[in-house]
């Protein structure tokens, strides 16, 4: 057996659970999250308020999903829950960012500011002129948009210019040295 997907997942006081076909609902005191489960070697079961997930047979692919269905649904239970947060620093000489809108816009020292459309589901705020927070129920969705926002500027490695994750260690190479 999966070592993740035999693990039960514990419902927290003021959320609800339901599957119903294929597809597994989460409410709670954040918002709701729906997923669709596709596996059909995999079954689920909500009892005592725990979710079980089993599989029928040990196929590579079966005991794969097993572990990230069950993966997936506590991602959702946390989500509606806590939520998630990614905080993002944006490190260089004349960069910043402000949220104006619906848009994220930052000046990362190209001719141009650069503007990000900030998706449904997503909450961006800008604490200081160099912090991002990225934040919602989805930690897919979080994931994916602070990963976005981070492709914008890389770090580059001499100056450490560019946009990084707050708990991200960045290591600075050592620049050129002038001959002896």
């Amino acid at each position: 057996m999966s070592r993740i997907g035999r693990m039960p997942i514990e419902i927290p006081a003021g959320v609800t659970v339901s599957y119903k076909d294929n597809i597994m609902t989460v409410k709670g005191p954040l918002g709701e999250l729906n997923k669709k489960i596709e596996a059909k070697n995999i079954a689920v079961k909500i009892e005592n308020n725990q979710v079980v997930f089993s599989r029928s047979n040990d196929q590579k692919e079966t005991r794969s999903l097993h572990g990230l269905y069950r993966a997936l649904v506590n991602n959702m239970v946390v989500g509606v829950t806590k939520g998630y947060q990614k905080k993002l620093i944006v490190n260089g000489v004349g960069y910043k960012c402000q949220v104006t809108g619906s848009k994220l816009v930052m000046n990362l020292g190209f001719s141009h500011p650069v503007e990000v459309d900030i998706v449904n589901g997503i909450k961006v705020a800008c604490t200081s002129p160099t912090d991002v927070e990225v934040s919602g129920i989805d930690k897919e969705l979080v994931g994916q948009f602070a990963a976005n926002i981070r492709f914008l500027r890389k770090v580059e490695p001499y100056h450490n210019y560019g946009i990084r994750y707050a708990d991200e260690k960045v290591v600075k190479k050592e620049g050129k040295k002038a001959a002896k």
